[in-house]
């Protein structure tokens, strides 16, 4: 019997072969040359001012945190209100920089609730992190507008996102910095990478610089026309954030396939809603242009539904245990909404390899199971 998985990357496989093997017939498979092209592709897409190939979102959150917080001179300790419900690499980038998450709570969407932000935001408060979950766009606009009329920084989480619009725009815009993932079961799929999109060019060029270990120079840039030139300098310590020609190869493919493929996936979100609407709680996005990297719907008895639906070979998931029930982020606020969907959110099977015979099944067997409870 055909076993349903959460999510499942799809690559056109001789398309990427043939990118990868351009990098290999030329012998440079690091930074520069396909991370260059993705790069410019991405800003074509997009329409952002900015995009740096990087080897994870992970690190351009950790950068994005890392560079705003030196620009404006935040103090140790000042804060940057997020949202508990989120994978843990959102506020990681916050406390490795020494700073405070100050968590706010969600709403319907599981985004942030932008009346519980307004009540968190004090004389600390420095910026705010808004997490697309699913790359909905619900409260984004109005998170936007919240952060400017308080004088604040504002990143967008946008790991889910490729692809999520707002009016025909692609998200990105009116932001200090956007951060999406091309992990390997996003909508983008490399093996792991992502890509960091500021705003301001004088941010971009600090990223760049603080992905290969400060250097100024990379080495793709320091080969002119097969010309080596050893001389750098650095100006500071960095990381070794930077993306290779590899992971770009694998992002140029899917790239010219994520419109359609995203179709696809509201599509599939479609029939779901179609047979589950009024019977289960379905998580609502705010439109038909967002991404649908998951599809959620609320239960109770989350764990008996998932080891019923497991033994009819389908494996959901979950999406995200709310970061305040870990000790590392251990919290005295109350977040009644976050509490409530973290411990009944489930995110059924979404991908490419799915027919809508496929969702059909899905559908019939929760429902049995919701049933038998």
């Amino acid at each position: 019997m055909k076993n349903i998985q959460v999510l499942k990357p799809k690559f056109r496989v001789d398309e990427c072969l043939s990118e990868i093997k351009e990098c290999l017939d030329i012998g440079w498979t690091g930074m520069g040359y396909k991370t260059i092209e993705f790069e410019n592709q991405w800003k074509t897409y997009t329409s952002l001012n900015h995009a740096h190939f990087l080897n994870s979102a992970s690190a351009g959150l950790h950068l994005a945190v890392k560079i705003l917080k030196e620009k404006h001179k935040w103090q140790d300790d000042d804060e940057i209100i997020t949202t508990p419900l989120t994978f843990i690499s959102t506020n990681h980038s916050i406390i490795y920089e020494n700073l405070k998450p100050c968590f706010a709570d969600i709403d319907d969407s599981l985004n942030l609730n932008p009346q519980s932000v307004i009540k968190k935001i004090n004389k600390k408060t420095k910026a705010i992190i808004f997490v697309g979950i699913g790359g909905n766009t619900k409260n984004l606009i109005e998170i936007i507008s919240i952060a400017r009329e308080n004088n604040l920084v504002i990143i967008l989480d946008a790991a889910h996102m490729s692809g999520s619009h707002i009016n025909g725009k692609h998200v990105g815009f009116d932001v200090d910095v956007s951060i999406f993932s091309f992990q390997a079961v996003k909508n983008l799929p490399t093996a792991d990478s992502g890509m960091i999109c500021f705003n301001n060019e004088g941010d971009d060029k600090k990223a760049r610089e603080l992905s290969w270990l400060g250097i100024n120079k990379d080495t793709f840039a320091r080969s002119d026309k097969g010309i080596y030139k050893w001389d750098y300098n650095v100006n500071q310590v960095g990381y070794k954030y930077h993306g290779n020609s590899i992971m770009a190869a694998l992002g140029i493919v899917g790239l010219k396939y994520l419109e359609e493929d995203n179709q696809y996936r509201r599509d599939l979100a479609n029939r779901y809603k179609k047979n589950l609407k009024g019977k289960v709680d379905i998580i609502e996005h705010e439109s038909d242009q967002t991404s649908r990297h998951i599809f959620q719907v609320v239960v109770d008895y989350r764990e008996e539904l998932i080891d019923y639906l497991s033994t009819n070979n389908i494996f959901p998931g979950v999406h995200y245990r709310q970061n305040t029930d870990y000790e590392l982020f251990n919290t005295k606020s109350k977040l009644p909404r976050s509490e409530y969907f973290s411990s009944r959110i489930l995110s059924l099977p979404l991908h490419l390899e799915l027919s809508l015979q496929d969702i059909d099944k899905v559908s019939k067997t929760l429902l049995q199971g919701i049933n038998s409870q």
